[in-house]
């Protein structure tokens, strides 16, 4: 190209001088200019042949500079067997292994190391488990495992977890587990994401032990022995989006009256179960920390009339849970001595109640209000005592009321009665309603009469959940009385 455009301005100029000339002074050597203009063509053509020019080069855009990926430990780089025919927990152990000693940055809780968010990826896998896969020291946060199956193999311990997050592997006793880390936490910032979890009746899913800020999402976990998964000490576990049982089975199972064990167990403080499914154990969460919150919950795991409990607070005296918009499914709560307990906002089908057990005779801050209850209409109470043990004797601020009750008992800490009759004397009997026996401690009731004159009347008597009004004349009268049994503040 730039051959031909040198030739094309020469052969311009020389136009111009031939125009610029006479005629008949050019035409002589007209001839030889073009013999001379033919040979310098050549040349031109000639040395671009020889030497060609390089194309000009494309635009490229600016170098992107992107943020560090985590670190991904893909187990089956490290041996594991995706199928579940041959035993990976070698492999697994080794995976964890390297999470642990991987890049860190810094530290979360002082002694637990920052991994920046390093993943075990179990890459849709099921693995065959021989014994718990722990890391092999405490102190360790940050990271995530999740992507796969995990299955417990027939000579699994039956007094272990598939997943253990404890300090050491040496420490079975799950009440004597604690850390040896320079941190008063074990592991913190450990997530656990869609995972299946095998347990092939051979011990727990997960053991969480004195470890802080731990979620688990969207994972399921099946045929549990003894916990589907633990959390001991620590606090602020995040158990969301999951499912749990015993048995795989969607409700109606003939062995139903045979599950034993305990999907969940939060014996630790501070933490939340919410959008969880427990569809088969003997007790759906066992609850023996304080300040926990349980919502958006169902249980079905076996029902009441076979020795199931959905939730049990075991916990005398300083109960401070919350249990709010759950589904209660032919299973109920039992609360044991229930100080600071709030129950709102649930269904309750099936029969399913709320139990108050005595341990000690303590029952205060208590409010159970805003619920629904519908049954068989066999006369089932919404809310029961257990006074098996001894009765309750220091009963403190409890409101239960503003509950919908449909083929059940409703019971309740304040009652309203209305009486109409002529005479002089009015009983209103409150034991069908209040929970507590023998214990009305505020009344207040007034009176209109259709008659010519308006009597004296007053308050006579109130015993045994009964309130007598009485007049100083009969007369044509109405009287609506309330009465609640809590304790001023």
């Amino acid at each position: 190209m730039a051959a031909a455009t040198a030739l094309s301005v020469l052969l311009a100029v020389l136009l111009f001088k031939f125009k610029a000339c006479g005629a008949s002074s050019l035409m002589d050597s007209h001839g030889g200019n073009i013999r001379k203009l033919q040979a310098f063509k050549a040349s031109l053509l000639e040395a671009e042949a020889s030497s060609p020019i390089s194309p000009s080069p494309a635009y490229s855009p600016p170098h992107e500079v992107t943020a560090k990926s985590p670190c991904v430990y893909r187990v089956t780089s490290y041996g594991a067997d995706p199928t579940g025919k041959q035993d990976s927990t070698e492999a697994l152990l080794r995976a964890f292994s390297d999470a642990s000693r991987g890049p860190s940055d810094g530290f979360l809780m002082a002694g637990v190391s920052n991994h920046g968010g390093s993943q075990i990826d179990l890459e849709g896998g099921n693995y065959l488990v021989s014994r718990p896969l722990r890391f092999p020291a405490p102190g360790i946060g940050n990271i995530m495992i999740y992507g796969g199956t995990l299955h417990a193999s027939p000579n699994f311990p039956s007094d272990g977890y598939l997943i253990d997050l404890s300090a050491s592997s040496s420490d079975k006793d799950e009440d004597n587990k604690t850390s040896s880390s320079t941190s008063s936490y074990n592991f913190e910032f450990i997530t656990f994401s869609d995972l299946l979890l095998d347990c092939n009746y051979r011990g727990g899913g997960i053991a969480i032990i004195n470890s802080l800020r731990i979620g688990i999402h969207n994972c399921y976990v099946a045929h549990f022995a003894t916990n589907g998964i633990l959390v001991q000490s620590g606090h602020e576990i995040l158990i969301q989006d999951s499912f749990l049982g015993q048995h795989i089975t969607a409700g109606n199972d003939p062995g139903e009256r045979n599950f034993y064990g305990t999907a969940i167990n939060l014996a630790g403080n501070d933490n939340v179960v919410s959008d969880v499914v427990i569809f088969s154990a003997a007790i759906g969460i066992l609850v023996s920390g304080q300040a926990n919150l349980i919502t958006g919950v169902h249980c079905y795991n076996k029902a009441t009339g076979f020795g199931g409990t959905g939730i049990y607070l075991k916990l005398p005296g300083l109960t401070q849970t919350r249990i709010v918009n759950s589904y209660m499914d032919y299973t109920g709560i039992v609360a044991e001595d229930p100080v600071q307990l709030v129950i709102s906002n649930n269904f309750f089908l099936g029969d399913a109640f709320v139990s108050l057990k005595s341990i000690n005779g303590v029952a205060d801050g208590v409010n159970i209000v805003d619920n629904i209850f519908s049954g068989s209409g066999r006369g089932i109470d919404i809310v029961q005592l257990d006074q098996s043990s001894g009765p309750f004797v220091e009963i403190g601020q409890v409101s239960i009321d503003r509950n919908s009750a449909r083929g059940m008992n409703a019971k309740a800490t304040i009652a309203r009665a209305v009486l109409h009759g002529n005479g002089s004397s009015w009983t209103a009997d409150f034991n069908g309603v209040l929970l507590f026996p023998n214990l009305i401690r505020h009344v207040q009731y007034s009176i209109s009469t259709n008659g010519t004159g308006f009597p004296k009347h007053a308050l006579r008597k109130v015993s045994d959940n009964r309130v007598v009004i009485e007049s100083d004349v009969a007369a044509p009268m109405s009287v609506y009385v309330v009465v609640d049994q809590e304790r001023s503040a």
